[in-house]
């Protein structure tokens, strides 16, 4: 993945929105950087990795280790220097979009409850959590999520304690919508309930912007 910008409810993880600007998985400079300088230890090489929309996988040395470091490491720390991830105005024009996010989706859960449409979502994940918790959605508006995990069933979420049912849930009474939470597998999501797509629950995702089909 590239090191662009975008935005991301989850802890070091970004969406795979190559259209949008967007902010990247954790910087190698400062921020693990000084992880690694606090434990006598230095950067010598990463890796880009797709997983959660795109993570890195970081190779550290002991400090006095005589190895330089690879071309990689220099390639992504050039990369975040040229994409103003060292500016502080990058991360300050990061919160209007969070909360273009936040207000977009509260407001379309808003519209749907007043309209008398149900809505569930999927996906008990820590990106989606986060989301809900920083737009205030309580079992008002979002009555349950479901969760293929068999350890997350019968529980809530943090914060917001919307109950966590197994996914049959969908099935046994269909909703009119689905709020797919984990946005970086939505498409796979929908192939696995395709089923209620075909009797017309339609599928949401909050970000990058709020998308219904």
């Amino acid at each position: 993945m590239s090191a662009k910008q975008t935005e991301h409810f989850h802890e070091l993880s970004p969406l795979p929105n190559p259209a949008a600007p967007r902010l990247p998985r954790p910087r190698l400079r400062t921020a693990v950087q000084r992880i690694l300088q606090a434990q006598d230890l230095r950067l010598w090489d990463v890796e880009q990795l797709p997983t959660h929309g795109g993570s890195l996988r970081v190779y550290a040395i002991h400090a006095d280790d005589p190895r330089p470091g690879t071309q990689a490491v220099a390639d992504l720390l050039a990369t975040e220097q040229h994409q103003g991830l060292l500016d502080l105005a990058t991360y300050q024009a990061f919160q209007p979009r969070a909360d273009r996010v936040k207000n977009d989706l509260l407001a379309h859960l808003i519209d749907q409850h007043r309209a008398g449409r149900r809505i569930a979502a999927y996906g008990a994940a820590a990106k989606g959590n986060t989301l809900l918790n920083y737009a205030g959605v309580k079992p008002d508006l979002l009555p349950y999520v479901c969760d293929a995990a068999p350890a997350k069933q019968g529980k809530v979420l943090p914060g917001s304690h919307i109950p966590i049912r197994p996914p049959a849930a969908l099935r046994d009474d269909p909703p009119d919508e689905v709020l797919i939470l984990p946005w970086n597998i939505a498409d796979e999501v929908k192939a696995q309930l395709a089923d209620l797509a075909e009797q017309g629950v339609r599928f949401t995702t909050a970000v990058p912007t709020l998308n219904t089909c």
